[in-house]
């Protein structure tokens, strides 16, 4: 029987994804001993959430982290268009966002990572163990102290003031805690997949026809695209055959007739089920959970690594002092949820209107889609892009970064 290693942290973050790395690089930051888990070998995963809003690039910026950043290869959107039967309609202009950098970052989601882990590893209090599968935590006299996880040497235990959940939507520390759930429910599923991306084309938010909708992401040399349909509706795509689904594909986005046949079989195309729900409590005395499972978003927008990301700042800021001092309570925790609550609440709630009004109607549309006029005030009316541009750029309740906060100088 293997031993079980035992390792002391004053926090222990379950989830090396943009919430709990980021939290844990701001902690260390501020002289927190943190230990981080992420269950793969590394961070290269496909098809997640890439897109890096002005928000967190403002945040990035005020940790003096901005600058190496956008040294990794990445595309710049500072506009937004959805085309509709080949009429394509401007959306949002983030080019007058009060921001270092007015623009989405396209980069993909293991950039992001890699940055902020390496900026971590040079901070002494920071521990990434990578390779590692939080499994449980540990209650003692009814408080949390501790997480048992697997790593590559075998099993390990990480005593800890603060067991912080950051392990997304399927969270087995989440499950564990029976913290009760509002499941505020999703229509649609989505595909994911990647095309080729030829000389010229346009980057679009989306294009809707009779066919559907189709989101296409510039990535450089190819477009991550994702196609999504009304939930419970993949096995009858599927059943249609592959033949099918290129053909769909083109008729959405002519500009991809000769890609798709790039889509050699089923496993080129990844399905997200999408899931929009929150707990109602997020924390119980020695555990926090936040990001995706605090509460599970909709790929509407692309807001989710950014909810994440503000998750992660608001919880260092109200979390550094007390873990660092051994004060930390849980009125700490309480003001974390209070804080961060009412921007996932009000961003999910958007999203459920996106659903039901531009989502399902795009869905359920069998003839000729007409423009609607509330789009065409857009086209007419160019300042009324900075309306969408702010609310998807910045979000709700956009977090900031305060260098004084910072106790070790190689951090600044």
């Amino acid at each position: 029987m293997t031993d079980r290693k035992i390792l002391k942290t004053q926090c222990c973050i379950a989830g090396g994804g943009p919430a709990g790395v980021m939290l844990g690089y701001l902690l260390a930051r501020q002289g927190v001993q943190v230990v981080v888990l992420e269950k793969h070998a590394d961070f290269f995963r496909d098809f997640r959430g890439d897109t890096v809003h002005p928000s967190t690039l403002q945040a990035m910026s005020e940790m003096n982290l901005l600058e190496s950043y956008l040294e990794r290869p990445f595309q710049k959107t500072d506009r937004l268009s959805v085309v509709i039967d080949e009429k394509e309609i401007p959306i949002a202009d983030f080019r007058h966002l009060p921001v270092v950098a007015p623009y989405i970052a396209m980069m993909p989601q293991w950039e992001f990572l890699n940055h902020l882990a390496e900026q971590g590893r040079d901070m002494p209090g920071f521990t990434l163990l990578m390779s590692t599968q939080a499994e449980r935590f540990v209650e003692t006299n009814g408080r949390v102290t501790a997480l048992e996880a697997e790593g590559p040497d075998g099993p390990v235990t990480i005593e800890a003031d603060l067991v912080v959940g950051a392990d997304g939507r399927d969270s087995v520390l989440r499950d564990q805690s029976k913290l009760p759930i509002k499941d505020i429910g999703a229509p649609v599923d989505v595909y994911w997949f990647r095309l080729p991306r030829q000389s010229g084309g346009t980057e679009s938010l989306g294009r809707i026809n009779s066919d559907g909708m189709l989101v296409m992401i510039n990535r450089g040399d190819y477009w991550q695209c994702a196609l999504p349909f009304p939930k419970g509706a993949d096995e009858q795509i599927r059943a249609a055959g592959l033949q099918a689904f290129r053909e769909r594909i083109a008729r959405l986005a002519p500009i991809l007739a000769d890609a798709v046949d790039e889509l050699s079989s089923w496993d080129d195309v990844k399905l997200l089920t999408v899931q929009v729900n929150r707990l109602e409590t997020w924390w119980k005395p020695g555990l926090l959970f936040i990001g995706d499972a605090a509460h599970a978003m909709s790929p509407v927008g692309g807001v989710g690594v950014n909810l994440a990301v503000q998750d992660a700042i608001a919880a260092a800021r109200i979390l550094g002092a007390p873990l660092r001092d051994g004060r930390l309570s849980d009125e700490d925790l309480a003001a974390v949820q209070k804080r961060r609550e009412w921007p996932a609440r009000t961003t999910q709630a958007a999203q459920v209107m996106a659903h039901r009004r531009v989502l399902i109607p795009a869905l359920s549309q069998k003839s000729k889609v007409h423009v609607p006029f509330a789009l065409h005030l857009f086209q007419w009316v160019p300042p009324l892009r900075r309306l969408p541009a702010r609310a998807v750029g910045m979000g709700v309740r956009p977090e900031h970064w305060d260098t004084r906060l910072d106790r070790l100088a190689d951090a600044a």
